[in-house]
């Protein structure tokens, strides 16, 4: 048997890794079921706008309620609630994306050269403490009240309260990793560090990335459907937050039960699909913990 090198388990082959990992999650009806809701409203986010025309600016029927003619629907105004949701997706998914997107690049970046700088972790285990311990959303709505309602203020501001989260995950992985005997025989090859960090401690920390990936974007769309429920999303185009923000401003979230019914549900469905994907892909990359839970 050949010899190997400690802690060289840690970076199996990765194509092998890969396809017992992808068995593995077949294996999980729920997470087969949340993969495939995500990829639906992916799928609707990008070829939805092309099928269905944009929303009006006022219709001739007023509040009426789903039938063959409207789907889900029509508003206070008379648009069609189907095409505002259907163009609400595109807005939601593209939010969620950019954000998580920014948050997981910051909060990876972070959490992994933290690990590898003794004397910088200290000062990043702090600034982590502190930023968790405040109260997010007032700060949320306070940033973007200032800044002005705009899906590029949604996108900054969501991003800029979620990398913490990230880095906590991340660098109690990071600090597991950059301990094991593989990392100290590159520190002895090499001096330079950032070529250690992007060739062993990143890709050691991908699963806990993947995982992070996915419920980065789920609160991303809960944050950003709150700040554009109080009046803070950008007004010139339709998210799923902005429906709602529509039904009660008109003040018929009540006698008109399908203006809230159908945004919240499309949220309900991208969140609780990406929690159904994020643990379902932890318990087939790490099955001992998985058969446990």
């Amino acid at each position: 048997m050949s010899a190997v090198l400690p802690g060289a388990e840690v970076l199996p082959d990765a194509k092998r890794t890969s396809t017992s990992t992808w068995r593995a999650f077949r294996r999980q009806p729920l997470g087969v079921l949340g993969l495939a809701v995500l990829g639906l409203l992916l799928l609707v986010a990008v070829v939805g706008p092309w099928l269905v025309t944009a929303p009006a600016s006022y219709g001739t029927t007023v509040l009426d309620a789903p039938s063959g003619r409207f789907w889900l629907g029509t508003d206070a105004l008379g648009r069609d609630v189907f095409a505002e949701v259907v163009w609400g997706t595109r807005s939601s998914v593209a939010v969620a994306l950019a954000a998580s997107a920014i948050a997981i690049a910051i909060g990876t970046l972070v959490a992994v050269v933290g690990a590898y700088v003794p004397w910088l972790d200290a000062i990043v285990s702090i600034v982590v403490d502190l930023t968790l311990s405040l109260p997010v959303l007032p700060l949320m709505i306070l940033v973007a009240a200032l800044a002005g309602p705009s899906t590029t203020t949604l996108i900054v501001v969501v991003a800029a309260f979620s990398w913490p989260e990230v880095t906590r995950l991340v660098r109690s992985q990071a600090l597991t990793i950059v301990g094991l005997p593989y990392v100290d025989a590159a520190r002895l090859m090499t001096r330079n560090h950032a070529w250690i960090i992007a060739r062993h401690v990143v890709p050691a920390v991908t699963p806990v990335i993947v995982v992070s990936v996915v419920v980065t974007a789920s609160r991303a769309v809960l944050s950003a459907a709150g700040l554009a429920f109080l009046g803070l999303g950008d007004p010139t185009s339709w998210s799923w937050g902005r429906i709602l923000y529509e039904a009660q401003s008109a003040g018929a979230m009540v006698s008109a039960w399908w203006l809230t019914l159908f945004p919240s549900l499309a949220i309900l469905a991208l969140v609780l699909s990406a929690t159904l994907v994020s643990i379902a892909y932890n318990d087939a990359r790490n099955p001992r913990t998985g058969g446990t839970a």
